[in-house]
Parts: structure tokens; sequence; C-alpha cells
């Protein structure tokens, strides 16, 4: 979708839905790894999952793994699957530590998604507030957008993971966290976010949502999750903010 596209039908009617979702945004929050970057894109996501299972090991905790978790590609899955075990432990807040040090590592060597970076001063310049709501550690976050030169449009508003894993996404406590940091009522914000726990998040804090889908198979994953507007790349969202003024 560009902003001069002529459209009829249905196509023209998401258009329109779609320019009035984003139009409508006064406060925007932003997932972070995949709609502002791609985190693990340089510093593998799979091997920083099995540096925490090998962590685990030495300490002499490989049981607290099945098989499958072992191999997982996804260092969150370790982190979740340690926290069912055991919960608010101190063994949780030293892999959390651990994973936040390699996300730390992966910043410098993230990509930048595409249309993103423009994207993101665009709707500041225009006078939407933004904040990040994310999953990821804090730190991570404002690491990278320091290094885009983009904190100056979200700070001091980097919502992320703590060390209580039961407030990450599909919990709406950051998108909350970020809204009441704003001031903003959650019917006037927008969340973009890439995958269901975001869509859900944003259902549960009752936030307006746009899902980005860098592929379809997330697509599919956010469809039938419920999401109603999807876009596969932040160009048109771009376009429509520019088309303003």
């Amino acid at each position: 979708m560009t902003p001069d596209t002529k459209q009829t039908g249905p196509v023209a009617t998401e258009t329109e839905n779609l320019r009035a979702v984003i139009e409508r945004a006064r406060f925007v929050l932003f997932d972070f790894d995949g709609p502002i970057c791609r985190l693990f894109a340089g510093h593998s996501a799979q091997d920083v999952a099995k540096d925490l299972v090998e962590w685990l090991e030495r300490q002499g905790l490989r049981e607290l793994l099945t098989a499958q978790e072992r191999v997982h590609p996804d260092p969150m899955a370790v982190l979740y699957a340690v926290n069912r075990r055991h919960p608010h432990s101190d063994l949780v807040v030293e892999l959390e530590d651990r994973l936040t040090q390699q996300e730390l590592k992966a910043a410098p060597s993230a990509w930048p998604t595409e249309f993103a970076d423009p994207l993101i001063r665009t709707w500041s310049a225009v006078g939407a507030r933004l904040a990040v709501a994310t999953n990821n550690s804090p730190r991570t976050a404002a690491t990278y957008l320091e290094s885009r030169g983009l904190s100056g449009c979200f700070a001091p508003n980097i919502y992320g993971r703590t060390q209580d894993l039961d407030h990450l996404k599909p919990h709406p406590h950051c998108l909350n966290r970020a809204l009441n940091a704003l001031g903003a009522a959650p019917r006037s914000a927008l969340m973009i976010g890439d995958a269901p726990s975001d869509y859900l998040a944003a259902e549960s804090a009752g936030v307006p949502f746009l899902g980005y889908a860098r592929n379809e198979r997330k697509e599919k994953l956010l469809r039938d999750a419920g999401a109603r507007y999807v876009v596969a790349s932040l160009e048109p969202v771009l376009g429509v903010l520019r088309s303003r003024s």
C-alpha cells in the first residue's frame, strides 16, 4: 500500500481502515526485536540459547530442561523453562542476567528493520509520543537506539524485561507501564509488534494493534492470533505519515 495507490472494493476499505488506525495514534508503542531491528541477525539466537544451556549444565542443572528445550533455538524458551520450574529464584535472576549480556553483545550487529529509522523519526516529528515495550532487556533496546541516533525519540520511555518473568508479554505489564508514563489513554495509542504475544498484550491493555510480519509464517501467526491489521513492510505506514505533512 502507498498513499496514492488507487484501489477499489474490500482492498480499498482495508487500506482506509489501516490509514485511520495510523492517523488516530497519538502514542505509539514499539516492540523492539522485529519492528525496530533484527537483534540476533549477526549474533545467532541459537548460539545464545546454546550458551544458556551449557551454563546450566556447568552448574549441574542439565536435568532442569527437557531434551527438546536443550536444543531450542530461542534463548527465551530456555529462560521460560527454568522460570516455570524455579519461579523468582536466584537461578532465574542469574540466567536472565546472562541473557541480557548476550543481548548487549548482539546489539552492535543488529540489522535495522527496513524503514524503521525514518518511521520513528517521522512519527516523533509529527508530534506522536513513542515508547518501547519489549520482552528484551531495556538496556539492550536503549543501547541499540542510541547507536542509531534514535534515543531522543523514545527516552526515557523504554520498558522491557525485568527479573519478574511473569510480566513478560503476553502479559500487558510493559504496555501498561508505558501508557502510564506517557499519560496515554489506551485507545489513543497503537502497538506495533511482530508476534502473537504482542497482539495479546495489546488486547489485554485495550490498545489498538498493527502487526509487522516480514514473512508469510509470521503473518499467519499474527492473523491466527486475531490481528486484523498486518503489514509486510513499514513503508506504507511511513507513507501515511508523510502524506499528512
